[in-house]
């Protein structure tokens, strides 16, 4: 039945509200406690209630993120607007950042080198910079199949690897490629719904829990 009649919610409670109608709607399942903020973050942010059933997460994927957030992690994206979805006053309140590469000049140049995509070449350009990464791939599934490579060759280690592109070509193929790793971190969006929106709710989801 369609709800015609507004619900009287005064701005600042509108999220508030809008899990308590997520918490409903999900009735009687239980979600894991570890997960379940991540779970409903995405919801929230997409409507869709597949992903209490498609995210896939790795043994203590959330627990981990949080321990590498609160030593100051960096985030890295595969688009400009994950980048930019991902809250600003909450990285700088747990000391950490968040990069995207794809618009880099010489990503660019490396990847009409290489005939490669953009994507591809901004994970090799994150792989030689070093350090701790949290990755967030939203959008291309070239991205996840180059991160799997890299983590294979043993060139990065990230601390959580974020796999939702969303589409038809690949998609589906890269993120089983994630799903196959036996020591990455994951969380990871199982089918073909995705997107940069929910690389980056799930990006906050951690981030609100270490502030």
């Amino acid at each position: 039945m369609i709800k015609t009649e507004l619900e009287r919610v005064l701005p600042g409670d509108i999220e508030k509200r809008s899990f308590e109608i997520i918490t409903e709607e999900l009735g009687d399942r239980v979600l894991d406690p570890e997960n379940e903020l991540v779970i409903k973050r995405v919801i929230h942010t997409t409507a869709d209630f597949d992903y209490a059933d498609s995210l896939i997460f790795s043994e203590h994927a959330v627990e981990l993120a949080k321990a590498a957030i609160k030593e100051g992690v960096r985030f890295i994206t595969d688009t400009n607007m994950g980048k930019s979805g991902v809250n600003r006053a909450a990285l700088q309140k747990c000391g950490c950042t968040v990069d995207c590469f794809m618009a880099d000049e010489d990503v660019a140049e490396a990847a009409k080198r290489l005939g490669t995509t953009r994507a591809c070449a901004s994970m090799e350009k994150a792989a030689d910079l070093g350090g701790d990464c949290i990755f967030a791939v939203g959008n291309a599934p070239t991205a996840l199949v180059r991160l799997y490579e890299l983590i294979k060759e043993g060139r990065m280690k990230p601390k959580l690897v974020i796999g939702v592109p969303v589409g038809f070509v690949n998609v589906v193929q890269s993120k089983e490629m994630i799903l196959s790793l036996p020591d990455t971190p994951f969380i990871v969006a199982r089918g073909r719904k995705g997107g940069s929106n929910v690389a980056a709710a799930i990006c906050n989801a951690l981030l609100y829990q270490c502030i």
